[in-house]
């Protein structure tokens, strides 16, 4: 075989893989939207601050200029940002000890 042929059967090869791999990819069944659908039910009233950065979400650009998103994100960023309590560290812990 010369190298042209051995070029030729490649590009064939792959030609052949690359549609069957789009054929089984189009026939595939997607379940993951209604799964979601289904979880996003559940717990839509168990957060209403979820609910509405989800509402902000869908907004786009617009929800730089809705009040209630501004509103909604500076109350995620308190959340998640404001420290807690902290941890009380056991006597035989600490680092001084151990040394």
């Amino acid at each position: 075989m010369d190298g042209k042929m051995l070029a030729r059967l490649g590009a064939i090869v792959f030609v052949a893989v690359a549609i069957t791999a789009t054929a089984i990819e189009l026939t595939r069944k997607e379940e993951e939207p209604a799964a979601r659908s289904e979880r996003q039910a559940g717990t839509s009233s168990a957060d209403p601050l979820r609910d509405e950065l989800r509402r902000c979400q869908r907004l786009g650009e617009a929800a730089t200029r809705d009040p209630a998103c501004l509103r909604a994100w500076a109350d995620n960023r308190e959340r998640f940002l404001t420290p807690g309590p902290s941890p009380a560290v056991p006597p035989s812990a600490s680092p001084s000890e151990t040394r």
